[in-house]
């Protein structure tokens, strides 16, 4: 299969590179010229003319008022599909406009499969991403191998939408983790705890979780792990999540406080940079925090 992905930024690009590097064919598009010549992967014209190259069309995209556009628009990959094809689109969207995605190029033999991916850019660079994934099983398994270069756990999640609502549900409780999480490394800097030890204890203990496993013990030592979802990506995510449930009827009662951490450090200035940075915003309005610094520390005894 020849595959081509729209959308190669962080994420995009580093997938489509491990296809690349496996030695099966793919091309790219971007609207941004300088994120496509940096992913390093072929160049497409535009959307019409990967489409018109590839099998499978692999989307990877910000979110649903993106996704439309590109898909449905005057010179999206609806027009320029053909029966046979397989678009699959591994960004974060709303269920509810997957499903009117999914209804559209159904009508054109196309099939759609929403596959949301967990694991960040450093999973996307050693390829053990986990997809959770909607749509029709036998379009899944045609696209397996092609997912399998980036991709260590495939799980059909059930019908159109499926996939981006587990996505959803994930986000979420990843965003949760990282702000309660940031909450408490800020408290244990200023109680003049060992970090290092304490992270030690929590992966040990109840308060154990992804953030605590995989982001703070590089955190503490200065690494934030840049190249990720960034904050404004991650509140969007939130906000996404909040529609979702309002929708279900289903209450939440951590959602606001999640979106307001991130909303409240974006404004401070690192809406741009990699969401693992609201610990840093979470220090500047605890007094200028860094947990790297070992000298905005109060002590335990203070």
């Amino acid at each position: 299969m020849r595959a081509g992905i729209i959308g190669a930024g962080h994420m995009g690009g580093r997938m489509g590179r491990r296809v690349r590097d496996a030695g099966e064919p793919i091309v790219a598009f971007d609207v941004a010229a300088e994120r496509l010549a940096a992913s390093g992967l072929e160049p497409a014209a535009s959307v019409a003319d990967l489409v018109g190259q590839v099998d499978v069309v692999l989307l990877s995209l910000p979110d649903s008022t993106v996704i439309e556009p590109v898909v449905l628009g005057e010179d999206g990959v609806l027009v320029s599909a053909r029966a046979g094809q397989v678009v699959v689109d591994l960004s974060t969207a709303a269920p509810d406009s997957t499903q009117r995605i999914h209804a559209a190029l159904a009508e054109r033999g196309v099939a759609y499969v929403d596959a949301g991916i967990s694991g960040g850019a450093k999973a996307a660079e050693a390829g053990t991403l986990t997809i959770m994934a909607g749509g029709e099983p036998e379009a899944l398994e045609r696209v397996r191998p092609l997912l399998e270069r980036f991709a260590s756990k495939i799980v059909h999640m059930g019908p159109s939408g499926a996939g981006h609502v587990a996505k959803l549900l994930n986000n979420f409780l990843n965003g949760v983790a990282l702000a309660a999480t940031s909450e408490a490394m800020v408290a244990a800097k200023r109680a003049g705890l060992d970090l290092e030890r304490f992270l030690d204890v929590l992966n040990s203990s109840s308060g154990v979780n992804f953030a605590t496993l995989n982001r703070f013990p590089h955190i503490v030592k200065g690494d934030y792990l840049e190249g990720g979802l960034t904050g404004r990506l991650m509140a969007k995510d939130v906000r996404l999540y909040l529609d979702f449930v309002a929708r279900m009827g289903v209450p939440t009662f951590n959602g606001p406080g999640c979106l307001a951490t991130f909303e409240v450090v974006n404004a401070m200035g690192y809406g741009d940079l990699i969401s693992n940075r609201v610990v840093d915003g979470i220090g500047d309005l605890a007094g200028g925090v860094r947990l790297q610094d070992t000298t905005t520390s109060e002590g335990a005894s203070a």
